[in-house]
């Protein structure tokens, strides 16, 4: 395509979409027209800069809108450093990814960031650069191009709520310079910051507590919701919104597919409110959209909204004006983890039934675990019900996953214990979670059969949702915890590198012995993943609905799309349970490729089973 040709796309898309996006950006930055010119003018020097490979994947996925739908992609989330030491060491490492059944590769922070005060690579110096270790940008771009040659869609994230106090603009500001501490947030004296105490919550009370550190050289104080060393950006400034737009576009043009948007409910700051999901976060994040639609139309935006239901659904925006493509499925986990723990499936059960009745045009990110720690925001107003109040329901759940309630064989631990609020957060893998680890250490084939089989399960039950499933990696070979981090002393505050450790690639070796537990979990998901893909059943248009079984130890899930119905059915009791679902068709058992009845179905402990009627055959 030529250069005439180049700019009559970039012509079309823009006007087809200038009177939103100007209205937006005058209104919230006050008809600041300057602003919006320059704006404007960066938007089409990002769209001149795109690779044109880039560009012909654009195309293809501006016509076909829902390609990231269906059920056709599998993610895996990973660190590159633990998985395979840098960017080139990923790159080598893709057939084993391929291997694995994944088209949907998640890289955590890797943007240069300050040793030792990073919070895990989300408090970032440089959005133009790679951590040196982790390699350059142009490494980045040569693995985004290899994962597009083998049909894998690349995520990143973006950490836009804050800057590294190392980050250029944190330097300037630090040194006085005015412009750079409009970015931010200063203060001359304790009297604004008290007053945001007042209606602010804390995100790290016991690690971190406050919103506002002292700023020694600037001699001011500075706002700081994450770590100290994390500024909080000041997007009233439409400087601060236009750069940072101008380092995402950047991004996405060395192959970025995917770019989440970390901390999004944060990201607008004002005196008397909670600064968490204010409208102008919603209208930033339709203006970032509708730029991804002009310049970069295969990008996603992937919200990270760590809240409950009713505080993520709308940043899905409206079918009309759509903000955020894709959410985690945040809530979905910690109810996972939960019932895992009181193998009563009500709570599950009820979560589920409002995400089933969202319209199907939201799509989720569903996972079991992910880089950071299981919160337990549950909903205690529905447990209360049940008698569960909710300082002792979590302390239960806290002795159970870590292996202190007597039976019990999870090996998590504990982040960032509060003991003066009776709270805490859990760490650990899915496999040490799920038993594989005790299991071993005990030197016990019957636990380990069961853990094996929960883990299965718990998979199954995440590719029975609609959405995108992700696996965290190390999870397809049952990695255990990593104790080492202890011995690190740049880690061992931090009990998230529990399940933060290195690829053991010796482990994932293991995968081709037969009977290993590391090849029956490897195989297990493997076979789950071609399932998903081949049946119509799992696809994100179905209709979805619980299924009354007649037993709280056991949840159903029923799915019908184009012929095929799906009853999927999961027994978190150790005990053999039976769903009583007395239906009537003659339904095939998808795991072992056998007849099977679906009125009374028995279901081993800890087991799952995929029972599909196809009306078609």
């Amino acid at each position: 395509m030529d250069r005439t040709q180049w700019k009559r796309e970039f012509s079309v898309r823009f006007c087809k979409r200038e009177n939103e996006l100007k209205w937006l950006f005058c209104e919230l930055y006050h008809n600041d027209l300057q602003a919006y010119d320059y704006f404007v003018s960066m938007l089409y020097r990002n769209w001149e800069e795109r690779p044109e490979s880039l560009r012909t994947i654009d195309r293809y996925r501006e016509k076909n809108q829902t390609w990231y739908k269906g059920h056709d992609i599998v993610g895996m989330l990973m660190y590159v450093n633990a998985f395979a030491g840098n960017l080139q060491g990923v790159r080598e490492k893709l057939p084993y990814i391929q291997s694995c059944g994944v088209n949907y590769l998640h890289l955590m922070p890797l943007l240069e960031s300050p040793k030792g005060r990073s919070d895990g690579g989300y408090a970032v110096s440089d959005f133009r650069k790679v951590q040196p270790e982790l390699g350059t940008m142009e490494d980045l771009s040569e693995l985004a191009e290899a994962c597009h040659e083998m049909g894998i869609a690349v995520c990143l994230d973006f950490v836009m709520n804050h800057t590294s106090e190392d980050h250029e603009w944190a330097r300037r500001a630090r040194a006085g310079e005015k412009e750079y501490q409009d970015r931010y947030f200063f203060y001359d004296s304790w009297d604004i910051p008290n007053a945001y105490e007042q209606t602010v919550p804390q995100v790290f009370p016991t690690t971190a507590p406050g919103n506002f550190t002292w700023c020694p050289e600037a001699g001011k104080i500075v706002m700081t919701t994450f770590y100290p060393y994390q500024w909080d950006l000041n997007y009233a400034n439409p400087v601060v919104f236009n750069d940072m737009t101008d380092c995402m576009l950047n991004l996405c043009n060395h192959g970025i597919d995917v770019i989440r948007l970390d901390a999004t409910p944060y990201i607008w700051k004002a005196l008397g409110t909670t600064c968490r999901n204010l409208p102008q976060v919603h209208t930033l994040v339709r203006m970032m959209h509708i730029v991804c639609e002009i310049v970069c139309p295969g990008t996603l935006l992937l919200g990270e909204v760590v809240m409950e239901p009713s505080k993520v659904v709308p940043y899905f925006g409206t079918v009309e004006k759509p903000e955020c493509h894709m959410l985690y499925n945040v809530t979905t986990m910690a109810s996972v983890w939960h019932t895992v723990a009181t193998r009563d499936v009500r709570l599950l059960k009820n979560q589920l039934e409002q995400v089933f009745a969202l319209p199907k045009e939201y799509t989720f990110l569903n996972y079991l675990r992910c880089h950071d720690d299981i919160g337990w925001g549950l909903d205690y107003g529905f447990l209360s019900q049940f008698g569960q109040q909710e300082i002792p329901h979590k302390r239960y759940l806290n002795d159970y996953l870590t292996g202190k309630w007597p039976g019990s064989p999870a090996r998590g631990e504990l982040y960032n214990d509060d003991p003066r609020l009776g709270d805490a957060r859990l760490c650990g893998t899915t496999a040490s979670l799920c038993g594989i680890q005790s299991a071993r250490e005990a030197g016990n084939p019957e636990a380990m059969e069961r853990a094996v089989r929960l883990d299965i399960m718990l998979h199954a039950f995440m590719f029975s949702l609609s959405g995108v499933p992700v696996i965290y990696s190390g999870d397809e070979v049952a990695q255990e915890n990593d104790n080492s981090y202890h011995k690190d002393p740049l880690k061992a505050d931090d009990s998230r590198y529990l399940h933060r450790g290195n690829m053991d690639w010796e482990r994932a070796e293991k995968r081709k012995e037969e009977g290993n537990p590391v090849q029956l979990v490897f195989d297990g998901i493997r076979t789950l993943e071609k399932l998903y893909k081949g049946k119509t059943a799992f696809d994100a248009r179905a209709d979805t609905w619980i299924l009354d079984t007649g037993n709280d130890h056991v949840l159903g899930i029923g799915r019908y799309y184009e012929g095929q119905k799906l009853l999927a059915l999961f027994n978190f009791d150790h005990e053999p349970q039976t769903a009583w679902l007395r239906e009537d068709e003659s339904y095939t058992d998808l795991m072992e490729n056998a007849p099977a009845s679906a009125a009374y179905v028995r279901i081993p402990g800890g087991s799952f089973r995929w029972l599909l009627h196809d009306y078609n055959a």
